[in-house]
């Protein structure tokens, strides 16, 4: 990449702003030191490890940065012998924790962040040495009476005998002997030696040695000869005390050093995660996305905003070049608009390749440039004697020298300088070899001949950066296909110049430019007029999606309320089959208490009343099924419709039967075996009424079914649970049958089913007496019961 390039467009801002968002030094030096690649894969790693650290700061509540320390010329020192002090030891414990957790974070990821393991794999595991420095050193810097054995003693020691220094003096103190000698009644230290104050005058008369005396003289210091020895004592304990504190930070030292390659190591994976998150973090703040590459050499920039321009008056702008042209010629009034293009496709371009996001839409698009060489701003060397267009050309020759197809090369004020139809035709002369190059090019100009230029050439396009003539201001918005005018006329016509002088002026330009600028500033107005149907047309278009999102409420609202009213109609249902239920059980419970003590004639006279209360207890669930409007039950029958023999569907019992006579409201019905009276009103016209459905027929008690209750029932394969539900219904459906003796097939087996099913029977309240079937009925397989 060329070095020149990232000052001109101002890389090291980007870098700076980097480094700001890092939290560790190593991670602000590895930001200071980005540069952008050209290699492919490398700047997909680069974008991929930026991604995987901004989804991490999204998703993770705390990402653990902090307590990262620059250990690395203490890990130096460590190997080259140097004692390390306490505080060395408190930045390097710190520096080991955050890598503790650190290592731990990336192991307790749930989302994979492959890029970013890689990095933290290389974290080494401290913490013997951890364990190690926290058991010598405290947070504040200082050494433990822990750290060894001995140091604990000898500090226990200089406690004891300072103690006794302390005594003897403070009773010297507070002796009345010596109270008039004292200036002043306290203890202090000279030298590391407890001394007190004593008057000059009094200097022979109190016996001791003389440390010091006061600035004024009026005061010595005196150690009392009482307490020289005990001083002494205090003097070899401190030393000692310091003799061990050394050996003790030597020792650590020397486990530091047998450490400091992998946590050298270890520091450098610290300071690369830490330059990870820097970028996702300037990623947020520039509110930034990435881009999506291609290999096609195209850029596509959607909202772009430079990042050097405060986001408050920074105007977004769409920039495209690579596809339908490679060139792109800028003109238009020198506003500032075009140079500000320039440079944010160069800068973005170099972002891109040094890994970081842009701040842009998020349909952006760019490609990896070999190289990206500018050619911007006033060049003008006093010290070289170049004038402008001299250090421009110096420039450009230079960049033509190495440009190549896979390159992006950015002209600001392209042949400026110097004569304008000599400047015009060189620019048009150096855009024509670098189109035949392959380059991608974004030049910017005022030369009217190089729009005509951009119209005439494949490949090569016009743009400009739209003004405001009645604000006399830039938008910045850019407009790629249209040229731009200088507006020089209207400009100076609003800033007050001579009507006259204007028109003059306007009379001298050539014609044929004179034309040429009317036809471009007709068709910007046309731009504008299209600009603006266009933005009439997007109001519609919101207005049509927000009422088709109101009509789609107002649909779920409407779908929301027939849910619940099918949900409450179902409910309805479900309590009047419980209530239908209940009154069936109440009838079998009924019948079985009456079979115990009547009489065959009496029990079906019970029967058939049972079926009476049965089918008018029903009556309400049929009724129910015919409001729900589930299906059509047919004709009504009339008295006039029905004849004996006719077929008939009676929607109460939903069985369908054949009638025998018909007496008023009342018709007699024959279904299966059993003849029933129902009213006129439940009967329906066979030939229309519907087959039942399994739904129903589960819903409701059927009678049918009940009637041709058979005499055997076979269970082999259940288990006995299961055996004894079907046996409960099976009775309970043979009473009301009539039967008096039932045959229960259970076959022999493993006798596990045979002997619940006969404890069961022996034990049912409907059956009196059970015993083995006989060899013609199934021997030993069947049990035959008799019913109550």
């Amino acid at each position: 990449m060329d070095s020149s390039v990232l000052t001109t467009l101002e890389f090291h801002k980007i870098r700076a702003m980097l480094a700001a968002a890092a939290g560790s030094v190593m991670g602000r030096e590895v930001a200071e030191s980005l540069v952008p690649v050209s290699d492919a894969a490398e700047v997909q790693w680069r974008l991929d490890e930026t991604q995987e650290a901004f989804d991490l700061l999204a998703a993770a509540a705390v990402v653990p940065l902090g307590g990262i320390r620059d250990i690395r010329e203490l890990l130096y020192r460590a190997e080259r012998g140097s004692s390390l002090e306490p505080p060395d030891f408190v930045a390097i414990a710190g520096t080991l924790y955050a890598a503790r957790r650190m290592k731990q974070f990336f192991a307790d990821l749930t989302n994979p962040a492959p890029r970013l393991e890689e990095t933290a794999a290389a974290i080494g595991a401290f913490r013997g040495l951890e364990n190690a420095i926290e058991d010598t050193v405290t947070d504040q810097g200082a050494v433990l009476d822990s750290a060894s054995p001995e140091l604990g003693r000898i500090r226990r020691e200089i406690r004891i005998t300072q103690s006794r220094v302390k005594e003897k003096l403070d009773h010297i103190v507070h002796s009345g002997e010596f109270q008039k000698l004292l200036q002043d009644a306290i203890v202090t230290i000279r030298g590391d030696r407890y001394v007190i104050p004593v008057k000059q005058e009094y200097r022979h008369a109190f016996p001791g040695i003389v440390h010091d005396q006061s600035a004024s003289g009026a005061t010595v210091f005196i150690e009392p000869m009482s307490v020289v020895n005990l001083n002494n004592d205090l003097k070899q304990l401190m030393a000692a005390e310091v003799n061990e504190v050394e050996r003790i930070l030597r020792y650590l030292t020397a486990q530091v050093a047998a450490v400091a390659e992998p946590l050298l190591e270890t520091c450098r994976a610290l300071g690369r995660i830490d330059f990870a998150f820097a970028k996702a973090r300037l990623a947020l703040n520039m509110q930034a996305v990435r881009p999506a590459l291609n290999t096609a050499g195209y850029v596509n920039l959607r909202r772009a905003r430079h990042p050097l321009i405060p986001a408050e008056i920074v105007v977004p702008i769409d920039v495209y070049v690579g596809k339908a042209f490679r060139v792109l010629v800028i003109t238009g009034p020198n506003t500032g608009g075009k140079t500000v293009t320039l440079k944010t496709v160069g800068l973005f371009a170099l972002m891109t390749q040094a890994g970081l996001f842009i701040p842009a839409a998020s349909q952006s698009e760019m490609p990896v440039f070999a190289n990206v060489y500018a050619d911007i701003g006033d060049e003008q060397s006093i010290e070289q004697s170049l004038s402008t267009f001299s250090a421009h050309m110096t420039n450009l020759v230079r960049i033509l020298g190495l440009v190549d197809a896979d390159d992006l090369v950015l002209i600001d004020e392209i042949g400026a300088g110097t004569d304008p139809d000599e400047g015009a035709a060189l620019a048009m002369s150096i855009l024509e070899h670098l189109h035949r190059r392959g380059t991608r090019v974004i030049a910017t100009t005022h030369y009217s001949e190089l729009k005509t230029f951009a119209y005439a050439r494949h490949g090569i396009e016009n743009a400009s950066v739209e003004f405001d003539i009645q604000t006399l201001r830039p938008t910045y918005r850019l407009q790629i296909g249209t040229p731009g005018s200088s507006k020089a006329f209207l400009i100076s016509q609003r800033l007050g110049l001579d009507a006259a002088i204007v028109a003059r002026a306007q009379e001298l330009i050539d014609e044929d430019y004179a034309e040429f600028d009317k036809v471009l500033t007709d068709l910007e107005e046309q731009k504008r007029l299209f600009a603006e149907r266009q933005e009439e047309v997007r109001l519609l278009q919101r207005e049509g999606e927000e009422l088709s999102r109101s009509l789609a409420k107002e649909k779920a609202a409407l779908a929301d309320k027939k849910k619940q009213l099918i949900d409450k109609a179902q409910a309805e249902a479900e309590r009047v089959l419980r209530q239908a239920r209940l009154e069936a059980e109440a009838v079998i419970a009924e019948l079985k208490a009456q079979f115990a003590s009547e009489t065959m004639r009496e029990r079906q006279q019970a029967i058939d009343g049972a079926r009476r209360r049965l089918a008018s207890g029903l009556s309400a669930v049929r009724a129910l099924g015919d409001e729900d409007g589930e299906h059509d039950l047919g004709t009504p029958a009339t008295a006039d419709s029905l004849v004996p023999g006719a077929k008939v569907y009676v929607s109460t019992l939903g069985q369908k039967g054949t009638v025998l006579a018909v007496a008023g409201d009342e018709v007699t019905v024959q279904l299966g075996i059993m003849k029933l009276n129902v009213p006129l009103a439940s009967c329906r016209l066979a030939e229309t009424a519907p087959t039942q459905k399994e739904s129903r027929g589960r819903s409701g008690v059927d009678i049918a079914k009940v009637q041709q209750a058979t005499r055997e029932i076979d269970i082999r394969g259940q288990t006995v649970e299961e055996a004894e539900a079907i046996l409960d219904k099976y009775i309970d459906d043979a009473i009301l049958a009539g039967l008096g003796e039932i045959i229960v097939i259970h076959g022999k087996g493993t006798g596990a089913l045979k002997k619940g099913v006969r404890a069961y029977l022996k034990a049912h309240r409907a059956v009196r007496e059970s015993r083995i079937g006989e060899i013609g009925e199934g021997g030993d397989g069947v049990t035959v019961a008799k019913l109550k």
